[in-house]
């Protein structure tokens, strides 16, 4: 009997996992894909767009078109509702659609409500999407024209912190070469409890690393930082101590303001009883499965992943693309082994790598695996970087261009260094009854 699997989200983990559930399910396998909208953005390249580096369309493609090229099905309603009973989920125009096998990549919903003032909507920018990158490109703009103070940072609950030093150290880099640096304060605000932390408890020398790199730079910065709220050219910092307590309070005047919030969950997924966390994130075992619904399956930023460790101000673990793309051949796996009636028997290996910009060079973070203790755990800085990073950017939009998830090449290539995706898969067994 033909089986359907239905992938929600078309980011870096859907593209990822429908092609490679199209290249490695049985012919009589039906795939399909549903998000929001008809184009893929490629997220990583957005500090880019924001500073004026890229435009849209030499990141972003029409993913319909690249999907139904390889026979697999494409929506960009979005989803509504899903009945894990009946496994049939509502699309934003009424219609629906079944599933046997769903796979959730939704990403992040942006929770810039948590700070009174803050996201495009308000007095800060954003590089989370292409359009919230555009807007920032608008306002580097006008800082340009008319110097004055910037501040970067994070906010607290914030998971995903890699971007955030790229567009400082990219901004910096671009006003000394407008020669207008010298008109520009920069200050950089997170809550990590040290620059470098990552949400990784560090990588390497990634502490020692950007704090050096920060005093070359004459970037300032405050960590343990919560962010009170925002008003027209003014941040309201509380610094808290080890204990959780304020001990100091800034008022930090600015021109240009770029942070990135928190993240949660989707309306319709965190709706599902027993799918998620507090949060809207999916729940899943080490198989990238829902404990609840064992036909369900989730990748990436929607995943429910626990905190390192306990910080005085909440942070987020965040999951880079090489993780999720780790989830999402695990993910193919245990469907396969499901539709020959086995139990799921491949895990992720979970493991960190980033290439971070910083306009004339880079900074790259290897954690295998993500959290410690690890088997490898680096940080390296260079031009290299810089143009590692482009080359990524260009590379992915090849294997979306061409359909492919992991070329034959680049498993080869990685496995060379230890890098591998998944777990060597276990021995299977029946399913459970």
């Amino acid at each position: 009997m033909m089986k359907r699997v239905i992938v929600i989200g078309a980011g870096l983990g859907g593209v990822s996992a429908a092609f490679e559930l199209k290249q490695r399910l049985p012919a009589d396998c039906e795939v399909g894909v549903i998000s929001e909208g008809d184009y893929f953005q490629f997220v990583p390249s957005n500090p880019w767009i924001a500073l004026g580096e890229r435009t849209r369309d030499e990141i972003s493609l029409p993913i319909g078109a690249y999907l139904n090229k390889r026979k697999i099905s494409y929506s960009g309603e979005g989803v509504t509702h899903i009945d894990p009973i009946k496994r049939q989920l509502t699309l934003g125009n009424g219609s629906t659609d079944h599933y046997d096998y769903l796979v959730i990549c939704s990403g992040p919903k942006l929770a810039f409500e948590n700070v009174p003032g803050a996201g495009p909507e308000g007095f800060t920018q954003s590089i989370c999407t292409l359009d919230h990158a555009e807007k920032a490109y608008a306002c580097f703009q006008q800082l340009l024209a008319s110097p004055g103070p910037v501040v970067v940072g994070a906010l607290q609950g914030a998971s995903c912190f890699g971007p955030a030093y790229e567009y400082v150290l990219s901004l910096e880099h671009l006003l000394r070469k407008h020669k207008i640096r010298q008109h520009v304060p920069i200050t950089f605000v997170t809550s990590e409890p040290y620059v470098g932390h990552m949400g990784l408890g560090g990588v390497g020398d990634s502490k020692s690393l950007m704090e050096h790199e920060f005093r070359e730079r004459s970037i300032k910065w405050i960590c343990n930082a919560k962010t009170t709220h925002f008003e027209p050219g003014m941040a309201y910092v509380d610094e808290l101590d080890r204990k959780g307590e304020v001990e100091f309070q800034h008022e930090l005047p600015f021109s240009l303001a770029m942070f990135l919030p928190s993240f949660k969950g989707s309306a319709a997924i965190a709706a599902v009883p027993e799918l998620c966390n507090e949060k809207g994130f999916v729940l899943t075992d080490s198989y990238q499965r829902s404990p609840r619904y064992p036909e369900i399956y989730a990748a990436g930023v929607c995943v429910a992943l626990p905190p390192l460790e306990k910080t005085p101000v909440p942070i987020g673990v965040p999951k880079t693309g090489f993780m999720i793309e780790s989830m999402t051949t695990a993910i193919v796996d245990n469907i396969l082994a499901s539709l020959k009636g086995e139990s799921p028997n491949t895990k992720p290996t979970l493991n960190a790598i980033c290439l971070a910009d910083m306009g004339d060079k880079g900074a790259a973070f290897v954690a295998l695996p993500q959290n410690p203790p690890r088997n490898a755990n680096w940080t390296s800085m260079g031009k290299w970087v810089h143009v590692a990073k482009i080359a990524f950017e260009k590379y992915f939009l090849y294997k979306v261009r061409h359909g492919t998830s992991e070329p034959i090449y680049e498993k080869y290539v990685l496995g060379s260094l230890g890098i591998h995706r998944t777990h060597e898969p276990e021995d299977p067994k029946p399913p459970q009854e």
